[in-house]
């Protein structure tokens, strides 16, 4: 039985490009019988608006989506905390505290990591550990991580059997300085409680995955198949966000729009003017 998820963070409205993402893992889930679940990722500081979760519920089901609702990030920190002790055990050993801003790692970086993001240039990975650690961040040593887990391959719907790399990535962070965990660390240990067996997001993920399937090896979890869909994209051929102002779904609604009728024309690939659909990712390595 498929098991995929929506998982929003309530930082700003959904878009029509949510309205995509969650429709798409809807209906995987539903053509098999399985089961579509909602998630609130909200551990992003005070980014978080708690009260933009209850418009999510109502955007989602103006679009006539159901759905099982499971525990936020929020209520799950004990389980980053958990699976972070395990990565900075004896048997393991692989995070070290980094004190580095993001202006001198940008200014030291030499290398782009897949997701455009400058890759940490080591500074902090052989120096001891003294003092206060609390207002760190918590790297992983990903050449010793990588030695540890081996060749990884994981499998993507559209783009096939994938050779992971997550070497590409330099030492991510995995607790962050802000947050209880990283994104990395947190949807990793999320989609295994969640008993997620198809990781449904946006294309614009795709490279994340070499970074989760490490995790996934490092911690003994099972390894579920990913669906990385197809994005929508603005006039400008960027893809829709909160940030540059993308159409929200909740002023739709409110302005008396038929949130079904809305879907179904997604669903076919009819698309509002000005707004386009990213070519499908057939593979990478």
């Amino acid at each position: 039985m498929i098991v995929t998820r929506f998982a929003p963070s309530p930082n700003g409205p959904l878009h029509l490009g949510h309205a995509f993402s969650a429709l798409t893992a809807h209906d995987l889930a539903m053509r098999s019988g399985g089961r579509f679940l909602l998630r609130i990722e909200d551990i992003d500081g005070a980014r978080s608006r708690p009260e933009l979760a209850d418009e999510f519920r109502r955007d989602l089901a103006w679009l006539g989506l159901e759905w099982d609702e499971v525990p936020a990030q929020s209520t799950r920190v004990a389980s980053y905390d958990a699976a972070a002790h395990m990565l900075l055990c004896r048997a393991l050993g692989v995070l070290y505290p980094c004190r580095c801003t993001r202006a001198q790692i940008a200014a030291a970086s030499r290398e782009t990591a897949p997701d455009g993001s400058p890759v940490y240039p080591g500074t902090c990975r052989e120096q001891p550990v003294t003092g206060d650690t609390s207002h760190c961040a918590w790297r992983l040593d990903m050449a010793k991580a990588c030695e540890i887990a081996g060749p990884l391959v994981w499998t993507d719907d559209l783009a096939g059997k994938q050779q992971a790399r997550p070497e590409l990535f330099g030492d991510v962070v995995i607790l962050r300085k802000d947050a209880p965990a990283s994104y990395h660390l947190a949807a990793t240990m999320d989609d295994h409680a969640d008993g997620v067996t198809l990781v449904t997001r946006g294309m614009d993920l795709f490279a994340s995955t070499h970074v989760h399937r490490l995790l996934q090896a490092l911690l003994g979890l099972p390894v579920p198949t990913w669906h990385h869909h197809p994005l929508l994209l603005d006039a400008d051929g960027r893809k829709l966000a909160k940030r540059r102002g993308s159409p929200a779904l909740a002023d739709l609604r409110q302005a008396g729009e038929d949130g079904r009728a809305l879907a179904e024309h997604l669903r076919a690939g009819k698309l509002p003017a000005g707004i386009s659909l990213s070519e499908s990712l057939h593979s990478e390595s």
